[in-house]
């Protein structure tokens, strides 16, 4: 969450956000037009380009160094891509691809997914925890979670009843937040075991698509915007029995009866007093665009950034304790000279306490042993799936001696 990529019609273009009140744009590429995907590994200057010219191709680039690395094509339109540290997945409508991001070499052809017209899916940032997922089912919500480090299957969660529209790992890959297309419930799992961790309600009254879904990278919040005027920001908290020594109040004394209620309710009653309502909001100036979030640090205070369709990057504060209304504290302009537009509304309330940092989840590192039929260990040659046409790297993808990996350690 401290870099910033966009597609244009002209190219794309990278930015920084170790500033609120200044963008610093990183790169800009003119070459090829009509840029619909642009993924940058990390801060590094390894950036996987898609172009409207070309949709079956993939063109990975040193932009430092303005070299390509390699290029693939495929036999269909790619949707998405997701990369870190280990692995490169390249998702198409029925099947994914998953590459060995040092050499690019491709080490696993999934076959025979559900129709994914969307491209839906998501990769752990945490190569030590290299899941994979992915729409289980086009026609019920089921989550088909895969390990991109041993190239089996992990597990299957039955998320959602409706179809999945939203799917994101936190920075570990020990949890795993989902959302359907009817978009009023959110819920998130553990990995690899697929348990029911939290479930929240972002509203009742009309469906919504969410088509953004991002944890803080403490694991602390989550945030979910949609096709509405409202982002909305989820805190998992602590269970209960984490914090005995809790002071009796008046909300954890009600708590506790809604808890023991729950024993003698139908399973739909209980289940609606189990969803926790969100712990901050945003109203966004804008309604119907497609917009893009993430909750950040930037100058030791959290952070929530949306981009809009339209090219404008805001920037808000969020108060870790209290939450409530988050306040805009800057408009940036992505697609213009890089100048930033000045927010006629005054951040007037006192600097936030600076202890948004707390520990991060322990990373699980159970194996799995499952498989399922689909999977092809040789990259589906024997079963007549079209490998990809590729011009391999040179050599091993060398951007570690420019220190251009983050640390290791999350």
């Amino acid at each position: 969450c401290s870099s910033l990529a966009i597609g244009t019609t002209t190219g794309y273009r990278l930015f920084s956000l170790s500033s609120v009140e200044q963008l610093d744009q990183v790169h800009e590429s003119n070459e090829i037009p009509d840029v619909y995907i642009v993924e940058r590994l990390f801060s590094s200057s390894l950036v996987v380009v898609v172009s409207h010219a070309k949709p079956q191709q993939m063109n990975v680039y040193h932009f430092k160094k303005g070299t390509e690395i390699c290029n693939y094509s495929y036999s269909s339109n790619i949707l998405s891509i997701r990369l870190n540290r280990q692995r490169l997945v390249v998702c198409l409508e029925e099947s994914i691809y998953i590459h060995n991001i040092k050499d690019m070499k491709l080490l696993k052809t999934i076959l025979d997914t559900p129709p994914n017209t969307t491209g839906l899916c998501a990769l752990s940032i945490n190569h030590a925890n290299s899941y994979l997922a992915y729409p289980g089912s086009a026609t019920s919500g089921e989550i088909a979670l895969y390990d991109g480090n041993t190239l089996k299957t992990a597990c299957r969660i039955p998320a959602h009843d409706g179809p999945l529209a939203a799917l994101a790992f936190n920075s570990t890959g020990s949890k795993l937040a989902s959302a359907s297309e009817k978009g009023t419930v959110i819920r998130v799992f553990s990995i690899p075991g697929g348990q029911k961790l939290y479930e929240f309600r972002r509203g009742m009254k009309r469906y919504v698509n969410i088509s953004s879904l991002v944890f803080s990278m403490d694991s602390q919040f989550l945030c979910a915007s949609s096709n509405t005027e409202t982002v909305h920001i989820f805190k998992l908290e602590h269970l209960t029995d984490s914090r005995p020594e809790e002071p009796p109040t008046w909300s954890g004394y009600m708590g506790k009866m809604f808890q023991a209620a729950t024993n003698y309710l139908p399973a739909q009653v209980s289940g609606m007093m189990n969803q926790d309502r969100a712990f901050a909001t945003v109203r966004l100036n804008v309604s119907g665009q497609r917009n893009i979030c993430a909750l950040s640090t930037i100058q030791k205070l959290p952070r929530l950034l949306v981009t809009t369709s339209d090219g404008h990057l805001y920037i808000y504060n969020l108060d870790p304790q209290d939450g409530g209304e988050c306040v805009l504290i800057k408009k940036h302009s992505l697609l213009g000279s890089g100048k930033t537009e000045e927010n006629k509304e005054n951040d007037l309330r006192p600097p936030l306490p600076q202890s948004y940092a707390a520990t991060v989840a322990r990373q699980s590192t159970v194996p799995s042993t499952s498989t399922m039929p689909g999977y092809s260990e040789d990259g589906g040659a024997l079963r007549g799936e079209v490998i990809p046409e590729h011009e391999f790297a040179t050599g091993p993808v060398c951007l570690d001696d420019e220190n251009e990996f983050p640390p290791v350690s999350i």
